[in-house]
Parts: C-alpha cells; sequence; structure tokens
C-alpha cells in the first residue's frame, strides 16, 4: 500500500530534499530517490530535489511499499525500557550502531529489534528509527513500531516537542554554574567524520548545560589539568554530535572522545579505568515524549553504563537523582515530568 503524504510547506523552508527528511521519518538519499521517480509534487508538478521552497507550496510525496528486508537478525541484547504496540524506548549500549549502513550490515541496533519492527514502516532500510544516537554514546532510544507512530514521533522530534537529556563527563572547570550554546555546526572543513561550529551554513544548534558536580584529582605539573565537570546537557535541538561539538567548541571535551579529545593526559589515578574505554563518556540520560497515539506523556531516566559509573564514583561524583529543573521548558513538558517520584 502506498502512503501517501500531502505538507504546506512553512515560509522559508527551503531545500525541498532537505526540508522533507527534517518533517518526514524518511532519510535524504530516499527522498531524492522518490524525486528521480516521480514521486514527489510540488503543487501538483514534478521537481527537482534542489528546488527551493519559498512557503505555502503543496509538497506531496507517495512512498511505495518497501521490498521484502533483506536485513537479519541479530541476538544482541539490548534492554527493553517499554513496549507496547506502537513504539519500543530502550537503553542502547555503548558500543552499537543504530541502523545498518555501508561498513555496518550486521549487529546493529536495529538487527537487534528487528523482531519487533515487522510494522515499522519508513525507511526500509532503519525501520522504525526516528532519531539516533552515536554508536560511543549510551542511553535512552525510541523506536517506532507502526507507520503512524513513526510518523507522529518524526514530527514531534523535528519541532523538538520534547526533553531529552544528556550526562557528560567533561575537562576541566566549567565557566559558570550554568549557560547556554548557541553555535550552529556544520561538517568540518577537513574531517569529515567531524562536525565544526561555523560560522556560516551549517544548521542551528542550542544546547542547555548546568553543572552537577565537579572533582579536583592531581595531575603533575598540571596546574588545572585534573578538574572534570559532569554536565547535565539539554537539547533544544537535535544535530549530529551535537553535545560534543558543543562542549569542545567551550574547551571542555567529553572526556574519553575519540573525534573531539584534547591534548593532556588524564588524572593518574583514573588511567587504569579509562584506559579499557573506547568511547566518549555521554549518557542519554532522560527522554520525555507524547505518545504517538494516546498523547499521554512517558519519561525514563536510566542511569549510565557501569563503565561510566566506575570513572564517577572514583571521582567522588553522583549520578543526579531526577532532570534537573533549572533546565525544564516549561511549554513543552509538564511539571509532572519532572518530579523525582518520576525518574526510573
Amino acid at each position: 500500500m502506498v502512503e501517501r503524504h500531502v505538507l504546506v510547506a512553512p515560509p522559508g523552508a527551503g531545500r525541498l530534499d532537505r526540508w522533507l527528511a527534517e518533517v518526514l521519518p524518511i532519510s535524504r538519499s530516499r527522498i531524492q530517490e522518490l524525486v528521480r521517480l516521480g514521486r514527489v509534487t510540488v503543487d501538483g508538478r514534478s521537481c527537482k530535489a534542489s528546488l527551493s521552497l519559498e512557503g505555502d507550496e503543496q509538497v506531496v510525496v507517495e512512498v511505495p511499499p518497501p521490498p521484502p528486508s533483506e536485513l537479519v537478525r541479530d541476538a544482541i541484547p539490548v534492554p527493553i525500557l517499554h513496549m507496547d504496540e506502537d513504539l519500543l524506548v530502550v537503553d542502547k549500549p555503548a558500543g552499537l550502531v543504530v541502523h545498518p549502513a555501508k561498513g555496518h550490515d550486521r549487529g546493529t541496533l536495529v538487527n537487534a529489534l528487528l523482531h519487533h519492527l515487522d510494522e515499522a514502516g519508513g525507511d526500509p532500510s532503519r525501520p522504525g528509527v526516528v532519531h539516533r544516537l552515536d554508536k560511543g554514546t549510551s542511553g535512552v532510544m525510541v523506536v517506532a513500531r507502526t507507520p503512524r507512530a513513526m510518523e507522529r514521533l518524526a514530527a514531534d522530534f523535528a519541532s523538538h516537542d520534547l526533553d531529552r537529556r544528556y550526562l557528560a563527563l567533561v575537562k576541566g572547570k566549567m565557566p559558570a554554574p550554568a549557560g547556554v550554546v548557541r553555535a550552529r555546526l556544520g561538517r568540518h572543513p577537513t574531517d569529515r567524520k567531524r562536525f565544526a561550529v561555523v560560522q556560516a551554513g551549517g544548521k542551528e544548534a542550542v544546547t542547555r548545560w548546568a553543572v552537577r558536580g565537579e572533582a579536583r584529582l592531581p595531575v603533575p605539573g598540571a596546574r588545572d589539568g585534573g578538574v572534570l565537570s559532569l554536565v547535565e546537557c539539554r537539547l533544544e535541538t537535535g544535530r549530529t554530535h551535537q553535545v560534543r561539538v558543543h562542549m569542545a567548541h567551550l574547551g571542555h571535551p567529553v572526556l574519553c572522545d575519540p573525534l573531539y579529545r584534547s591534548n593532556g593526559l588524564p588524572p593518574p589515578a583514573l588511567r587504569p579505568l579509562l584506559e579499557p574505554i573506547d568511547h566518549q563518556l555521554l549518557h542519554a540520560w532522560h527522554l520525555s515524549i507524547r505518545h504517538p497515539i494516546t498523547g499521554a506523556w512517558l519519561s525514563f531516566t536510566v542511569p549510565p553504563p557501569a563503565d561510566f559509573r566506575a570513572v564517577l564514583a572514583a571521582c567522588d561524583l553522583e549520578v543526579p537523582r531526577a532532570p534537573g529543573r533549572d533546565l525544564a521548558a516549561r511549554d513543552i513538558v509538564p511539571p509532572s515530568v519532572l518530579d523525582d517520584s518520576e525518574a526510573r
């Protein structure tokens, strides 16, 4: 059965394929393919993927049913926090890629959950995927199980009508108890694996942050090299590597980050704990979303994985009991979501 999406472009929507990939649960490459197949029209006419939308155009996207899936189910244990007919909420382990891609056709989160995603819809190469976490980032993720849930969850993520918090252990003493980073992100000019703060182009990115703990461990020959800060971050946008790039931009990269690491040795007391860790100490700690069908709020808060907690314990730092009210978006999340009783 063909899925038919009828949308009206907002003012300044910009390039057609980019806008559609932001508002629909379909990848940009898939949108471009649908355009080539004549499955996308603007005001009733065929178009190019690069068409610039000014606003008020009617855009129709027809998505044919996917071919039989060639994805392979893998027996990978993934903690399931919640499951109903419409969605799954999982605690993604660090080191697990979210969906198959070039070089990762097996051993991904989608492969692990495939038996729950028979009717998920969306891109056939990544069924159910509404948002992503980096391979090295652990924590809460929601996965759609039906096309209707996929469409509504994707719309909420596109409009940021949700609350998501991260915990990051970063190097150095933060410049204030709390703050906000408003810095556009784009591809790094020389390293395509990395992103960077850019002055022109890129995408808007906003991260609110607050310090939840600070540790000072001695480092020989370094006056301030042994300070580590536990930072809670709330994303107002959801860009690739956003927390990692914004913290590095402030001069406080996430500890153990293989892409955005800074120079200097870690405190000697932590080296035995840090040597086996090959990923950033960044955890998607809390997620509050509206259920795509019932509209009821769902709230999940999960502690960091064991290696992250061991480093915190060595620093005499504690995981906060619940998301901080000082970072709450009151126009998005009802206060009850942030009650201590809601922490799980």
